[in-house]
């Protein structure tokens, strides 16, 4: 059976490639398109377990997808489904076997399990074919179920998943799996790594460095795509930036409670070893051994650049904390790095950085109105910000309020 071969050869790729992907929210992207693509299939979910639940994590819809203008992201909200059998994705999670189901709308009621009419209602959407697997680990503990939708012939109609794809499908979704714990057990070192600067400065919360993390990588996504990056490139870019840009005022842990918890204005004297967090956090990855570690130094230290030059901590050596030979202002201090000066990832995430400050609740202000923050960037932009990051923001709006939905502040 070539046909089959060139399918388990596919397949054993794949796993090589998710293999490679560390970040979870990334690596759930990767997972789900590449499933979808081996099924040749319309739609799909990923929902990983949480307790005695499953959360829906991501989903895909090319026919719902393609109603959207270029380049726009499709929404979605995530939700919890209890692990039992009254659903098709817990009664998979329940009993870790895989659910081929022709038509969800013909199900046999002596089935424990039915099917949710109410997001095909609220789209306009016909679910029909639904394939749905168990994510098993190497220990055959389930961690999450992958659920594919609407299997497809060449004229574009939904048809029966193939059964002779199961076992293949059920051998990728087990490298998917262990693929997921290896990134959230990442995930979860980026966040302790936070924790530790959350405990210093309450501002930097895990919804925080979440949203400007995500929000990161859809600028650059967006500004990729406009100046003619391969895929490939981008692919290998969103992972490191993502992780990167949720390290990026890490640095803080090294600055004093009596500066960093002061509830009133700095002095100029205490504001200079604030400007200091982004020296002490490029620091903690000099020592670089992979991607990230680079990407997470360069983040760390660029971050409050200003596109006009007048950010911090601007040409400093690292190793003496001086102005770098040629760089020193009349006062003794760094000239800050202007326009592309300042590396691409450092002006994405200073952009991403400020919109979630300026649109989140903190102890000492209100959120901003969704209309003054869009013209505060604006008016911005050629001055703190890179003029073309803001016109993608602009474009990108609607995905920015998508991720704050994702990740909201904790009451």
């Amino acid at each position: 059976m070539p046909c089959q071969d060139n399918k388990l050869h596919k397949i054993l790729n794949l796993g090589f490639e998710i293999s490679q992907i560390k970040d979870i929210d990334l690596l759930l992207e990767k997972i789900l398109g590449e499933a979808r693509a081996f099924t040749n299939c319309d739609a799909g979910s990923i929902y990983i377990k949480e307790g005695e639940n499953l959360r829906f994590s991501y989903a895909q819809n090319d026919t719902l997808q393609k109603q959207l203008p270029t380049g726009k992201k499709l929404p979605y909200s995530t939700f919890h489904v209890p692990i039992s059998n009254q659903s098709i994705a817990g009664y998979v999670a329940v009993n870790g076997d895989i659910l081929n189901i022709s038509d969800v709308y013909q199900l046999d009621c002596s089935y424990p399990f039915s099917f949710n009419h109410s997001y095909d209602k609220l789209t306009g959407y016909r679910t029909q074919s639904m394939l749905t697997i168990p994510l098993k680990n190497y220990r055959s503990d389930i961690i999450g179920v992958l659920q594919l939708i609407n299997a497809m012939d060449e004229s574009g109609n939904a048809i029966p998943f193939a059964q002779d794809d199961e076992s293949i499908i059920i051998y990728f979704a087990n490298n998917a799996a262990n693929a997921i714990e290896r990134a959230k057990m990442t995930r979860e070192i980026i966040l302790r790594m936070n924790k530790m600067a959350e405990l210093r400065d309450p501002k930097e919360t895990g919804p925080h460095v979440n949203r400007v993390a995500a929000y990161s990588v859809i600028l650059y996504e967006a500004w990729a795509r406009k100046n003619g990056i391969t895929q490939e490139e981008i692919d290998k870019n969103r992972d490191v930036l993502r992780m990167s840009a949720m390290l990026h005022d890490v640095g803080k842990v090294a600055i004093s409670d009596m500066i960093l918890k002061k509830p009133g204005r700095f002095t100029p004297e205490e504001f200079q070893v604030m400007k200091h967090h982004t020296l002490h956090g490029a620091t903690l990855f000099a020592d670089i051994y992979s991607d990230f570690d680079e990407a997470a130094g360069i983040v760390a230290l660029n971050h409050h650049e200003r596109w006009d030059g007048k950010g911090y901590p601007g040409f400093i050596d690292l190793q003496t904390l001086q102005p770098l030979p040629g760089y020193e202002t009349e006062d003794g201090g760094a000239r800050g790095k202007q326009g592309e000066e300042i590396p691409l990832f450092g002006r994405i995430v200073a952009l991403a950085d400020v919109y979630d400050a300026l649109s989140s609740r903190r102890c000492y202000k209100e959120a901003w109105d969704e209309s003054s923050v869009f013209t505060t960037i604006q008016e911005e932009a050629g001055k703190q910000f890179d003029p073309e990051l803001v016109l993608v923001f602009m474009e990108c709006s609607d995905s920015f309020r998508q991720i704050e939905n994702l990740y909201p502040d904790q009451e």
